[in-house]
């Protein structure tokens, strides 16, 4: 099968990282607490911020961020074990949206921790479920509701990896619902034999 994978919240932690820091940056730097909405997934949707605020935040901690941030527990297990058996990976992430220099920061990264197993990688991207479509991802793992909701509307078939207090999406034949990297590896492997048989 052809697995489509977005990397922070999914491969990386990097969403754990952005809600500390976020916190500290909103009490200690700007000294106020502006949070609007907490079930919001990117600190800009979580905080009444204005541009000038972002734009600090981002210089002071987005590099940090992105080379600090531990795998999510059992993604580098299950991504090697998913490449062992016959998957194709390809990794479709916003990652380098903002700053393109992440991109190489993350290739050296992946290479460093022996994660180079990548088919194909999309990198910068917004629209997901254009790429799933191109590529024919058979399944499709990112922890955004907004993004697994449209890409689950394209009929491709979407693990939302739910790890933080965010929005609640309706499991039906293209979405489910998964809490870690043991749980989407027995479901990927059945919908593999599913495949087969």
């Amino acid at each position: 099968m052809k697995i489509g994978i977005d990397l922070d919240g999914v491969v990386f932690d990097t969403e754990k990282e952005f809600r500390v820091y976020s916190e500290l940056f909103d009490m200690l730097s700007l000294k106020q607490n502006s949070k609007k909405n907490n079930k919001e997934l990117r600190f800009q949707d979580r905080f009444k911020w204005s541009d000038e605020q972002t734009q600090s935040f981002l210089d002071k901690y987005h590099r940090r961020i992105d080379e600090e941030a531990n795998y999510v527990p059992g993604a580098k297990d299950v991504l090697h074990l998913l490449k062992k058996d016959g998957h194709q990976l390809v990794v479709i992430t916003a990652r380098g949206g903002w700053n393109k220099e992440m991109i190489d920061i993350t290739k050296r990264r992946f290479y460093n921790d022996d994660m180079d197993i990548f088919d194909k990688c999309y990198w910068a991207c917004e629209n997901k479920g254009e790429v799933c479509l191109k590529e024919k991802i058979d399944v499709m793992i990112d922890d955004s509701y907004e993004k697994c909701k449209m890409i689950s509307e394209e009929k491709i078939k979407t693990i939302y990896l739910k790890d933080a207090p965010s929005y609640e999406i309706q499991d039906n034949e293209y979405v489910k619902t998964l809490y870690n990297w043991g749980e989407i590896y027995r479901y990927i492997s059945e919908l593999s034999n599913k495949k087969k048989s």
